[in-house]
């Protein structure tokens, strides 16, 4: 509500002073197209301003200093040529004002575009003054494939647990989009997975995500997995991922990882030896009379005895509990008669 007011009043403010330009007696105005033109003028804003409702704080000042820098350039630079190529000619005074119009169009280009294209790789500083961009958490999430088309990362951000900023590399979301136009369906189906997880994240406001643009130079000419290690210790973040062989590089080149198994099987519940409980034996396993049964969660339990009651539910006790890095194994005996 209050900034539709504002934009009322702005509105309001800006008839006033195209009447009151309108009404003067100067003779240069035309009172025919002045208050039209100023009113349009506002008007054309405010539709521009209602037509892009989530305008991101790093472009809107990009652009304001890339102004700044651009008027400064040219007053500079059309004061020096000024008075090499004109000094106090009479017949040279009619093009400075053309010369100062074009210099300004053509350096708020190549400022504004300048800026924009690095505005992730500079912070503006001022003596004791410091603008950089706030962002969730200590340190923000760098998402590989992998993660992404697993999807459960969009069910643990649902949940609250992290409010760290996520990254997703402009590489990685190339990746995915080749993945999703391959001709073997199964990777079609994990590429289009991965995207619509993206549009999941992208469409929680909750969430603070962002695709990240600018490649070092170092990262040129790096496999996916290089580049993802490079980029989180540029930006000092972590990487997230269920792929075990990234998770070794960037341990070997002292990045942060989180590996989203090893969430999972610490977020399984613990059976320790000597508890109790049902499981419905599913298969033979692979000595003789074992079965092989599954939590809802997807934990193996190994049962003596076990071969037997295939296709049926039976108690056990737990024997002993195996951590492997490809998850937990629990191993028990069966107890059904």
């Amino acid at each position: 509500m209050g900034l539709w007011i504002l934009r009322g009043t702005f509105l309001f403010v800006a008839a006033g002073i195209g009447f009151s330009v309108g009404s003067s007696n100067a003779p240069f105005v035309d009172r025919g197209w002045i208050v039209p033109t100023v009113v349009g003028g506002a008007m054309f804003l405010v539709v521009v301003d209602v037509l892009l409702p989530r305008k991101r704080i790093e472009v809107i000042s990009t652009v304001y200093l890339g102004i700044v820098v651009a008027l400064f350039l040219t007053y500079v630079i059309s004061t020096v040529l000024e008075t090499v190529m004109f000094g106090a000619e009479i017949e040279g005074q009619q093009y400075r004002g053309t010369i100062r119009v074009i210099l300004a169009t053509a350096l708020s280009y190549i400022c504004i575009s300048l800026l924009v294209q690095t505005k992730d790789e500079f912070r503006f500083i001022i003596p004791y003054v410091e603008f950089s961009k706030e962002i969730k958490g200590q340190k923000p999430f760098i998402l590989d494939t992998s993660v992404i088309i697993d999807g459960r990362i969009s069910d643990v951000l649902e949940t609250n647990l992290i409010d760290n900023q996520l990254i997703i590399p402009r590489f990685v979301l190339s990746e995915l989009q080749n993945i999703a136009d391959s001709n073997d369906k199964l990777r079609r189906a994990r590429g289009r997975r991965g995207l619509d997880i993206i549009t999941r994240l992208r469409n929680n406001d909750s969430i603070e995500l962002q695709i990240h643009e600018p490649e070092t130079v170092e990262m040129q000419s790096q496999p996916v997995d290089m580049k993802l290690v490079l980029l989180a210790r540029d930006l000092h973040g972590k990487v997230v991922t269920g792929d075990y062989n990234l998770n070794k590089v960037a341990t070997i080149h002292n990045v942060p990882v989180i590996n989203l198994n090893e969430v999972s099987n610490a977020l399984k519940p613990v059976f320790l030896p000597g508890e109790r409980f049902s499981v419905q034996i599913v298969k033979a396993g692979e000595e003789a009379n074992q079965g092989v049964g599954y939590l809802d969660d997807g934990t193996m339990i190994v049962v003596e005895e076990g071969e037997r009651h295939i296709n049926s539910k039976v108690p056990i006790l737990v024997t002993s509990v195996l951590q492997t890095s490809a998850g937990r194994m629990i191993f028990g005996r069966c107890e059904a008669a």
